[in-house]
């Protein structure tokens, strides 16, 4: 076997221009919204003034919105991360029974390449009131239920609730799609081997396909939490964070801070409240499953 022996500069030539627009899309943004942070600006006039810690004392403390649009941002990153385990029984399922499961995988995958307005306004018809044409009304009226039609969007009790299933229905095929590969990856021989020895069905999903599935499994769960954690454009679609704040996430209340009410530098100290928050929890995932691969490997 050939090994190509490259010096350190030639791998540096071709790394360092992808490496500077990483920095400058990701970094750079980072250091200057934490910058930002620390001041009293309204993002237009070019007079700031340095308050320290001040956004931060104030986000944690005297601000009435933060902790419930913290409470609402994780149940929002766990419901996502409750049909990762459903994607992965139907990933087996589809793998087992269905003879050209890639055609069925695609179609799932669909809601995943539409846009979020279309997603959010098709939505938001079915959400709607009986008079408005609502589907899910409609469907309620007809088969006599009519005490439990509502505004599902217009609610403060419902409205949080109907965008996580929209959610789940959006990022199904995304998670069934990793999950697939996941399994259709684990070599045949294996499985062989094990109905050899009585192992086969269930059985072999159990001892086989769970234990070597748990890197996919993995960065399904991080892809879903985290990316909950930033939900931003389907909230801004669907209910723009109202109504009364009962839809507001981290990032609906950094917007509307930032752009609605020109509180730029608190504006930015969200946004880093909400970095912060996503390297704690990528850091508790990684080590909690670091352990789960430790003891099935």
């Amino acid at each position: 076997m050939n090994v190509l022996k490259v010096r350190w500069w030639t791998i540096g030539i071709f790394v360092l221009p992808c490496l500077l627009l990483y920095i400058m899309m990701v970094f750079v943004p980072i250091v200057v919204s934490g910058y930002n942070s620390l001041m009293l600006w309204d993002g237009i006039g070019p007079n700031k003034t340095f308050i320290g810690l001040e956004n931060y004392r104030n986000i944690l403390f005297n601000d009435p919105y933060f902790w419930p649009a913290v409470k609402r941002t994780l149940m929002y990153a766990v419901f996502s991360m409750l049909e990762i385990p459903v994607t992965l029984l139907f990933a087996i399922l589809i793998n087992r029974y269905v003879r050209r499961g890639n055609t069925l995988v695609s179609i799932y995958f669909m809601p995943v390449i539409l846009s979020v307005v279309i997603i959010g306004q098709l939505w938001k018809t079915i959400y709607n009131p009986l008079d408005m044409g609502g589907m899910i009304n409609g469907i309620l009226n007809s088969i006599g239920m009519e005490e439990h039609m509502t505004a599902w969007l217009s609610s403060p009790k419902f409205a949080m609730y109907s965008l996580y299933i929209v959610s789940l229905w959006q990022y199904f095929g995304y998670h069934l799609l990793i999950q697939y590969t996941g399994v259709q990856n684990i070599p045949t021989d294996i499985y062989e081997a094990a109905k050899i020895d009585g192992a086969d069905g269930f059985k072999a999903d159990r001892y086989i396909t769970l234990p070597l599935i748990v890197p996919v499994f993995k960065i399904s769960i991080v892809l879903a939490f985290i990316g909950s954690l930033q939900a931003f454009d389907l909230i801004m679609v669907m209910t723009g964070g109202g109504p009364a704040h009962a839809t507001d996430v981290i990032s609906t209340l950094m917007y509307n801070s930032t752009f609605q009410e020109y509180k730029y530098g608190y504006g930015s100290a969200l946004a880093m409240t909400l970095v912060i928050i996503c390297l704690v929890f990528t850091v508790l995932i990684n080590s909690v499953f670091k352990r789960v691969e430790n003891k099935v490997s």
